[in-house]
């Protein structure tokens, strides 16, 4: 397998702190530098924060072609494994593709103290088409989805039919294991959204078996939201249900689910 150098700027980032770590997922073809924002704004809270690379991505597109679903969801657990040695809580936040790897771990650990999932992908992607496609080798990709102009999100210009399809079933594996998830889990969902469609979070916010859960719409971001006009909303959102959460860990609060939909105008 050839290897490529790491794209200048889309390597992983780290930023020590307290106690509390957060572990940041970036979506598909996606890579640390659309979640940097987010984790720089983080760590200003004093947050110990970690936001990995996943195979295949910041480097050359067809590096992606050798990587599989399974992969990308080691690199996480070993990005949140590494985290735990310096915390005593550990949060995740995923975006689009990172949110179901989010789910992923989720399912698998069920200690994960909670969840953020931005606009993660789990039932239906614009990639759909290409299911049953064997050809052509790389799909050309389009302009990152995001509302705010002159935004520059590192990214593959193509991206190999196979990748996708690795995504395509990462997704449905997801969906198999969504009920497993029982930690505090957030949503955050881009009312319009041109890649992921908003009935992915809806059925999210259904599915999982969490006690706590919350949905919160974002009305002026499109899909890449840590990178649009909401970014310092979720940021300050995270902030706030994590302070909740840990003010409340040592109170029993029973078993009636907590379900809220937020719809955010500002």
């Amino acid at each position: 397998m050839n290897s490529y150098p790491v794209i200048k700027g889309a390597e992983s980032i780290y930023f020590s702190g307290n106690k509390t770590g957060i572990l940041l997922c970036h979506g598909f073809n996606g890579t640390p530098q659309s979640m940097q924002y987010i984790g720089e704004q983080l760590s200003q809270y004093g947050y110990t924060v970690s936001i990995p690379r996943l195979s295949g991505h910041g480097t050359h597109y067809k590096e992606m072609e050798s990587s599989t679903y399974e992969t990308w969801i080691m690199d996480l657990e070993a990005a949140y494994e590494h985290l735990k040695t310096n915390c005593s809580n550990v949060y995740i936040v995923g975006q689009s593709m990172g949110g179901a790897l989010t789910l992923q771990l989720a399912a698998k650990k069920q200690h994960i103290d909670g969840i953020f999932l931005i606009n993660a992908a789990v039932t239906e992607v614009a990639y759909e088409s290409l299911k049953d496609e064997e050809s052509p080798r790389f799909i050309h990709e389009g302009t990152p989805d995001i509302k705010k102009p002159s935004v520059f999100e590192i990214t593959y210009d193509k991206v190999p039919l196979k990748a996708i399809h690795q995504l395509l079933f990462l997704m449905e594996d997801t969906k198999q294991k969504i009920k497993l998830v029982s930690c505090p889990t957030f949503i955050f969902k881009s009312a319009i959204d041109h890649v992921v469609s908003p009935r992915n979070s809806d059925f999210i916010l259904h599915s999982v078996s969490s006690d706590i859960k919350k949905q919160t719409v974002l009305e002026h971001s499109y899909h890449v939201a840590s990178m649009d006009y909401d970014a310092q909303l979720i940021v300050g959102t995270i902030h706030k249900d994590i302070n909740n959460l840990q003010s409340s860990k040592s109170v029993k609060t029973g078993k009636k689910s907590s379900v809220e939909s937020i719809k955010v105008d500002n």
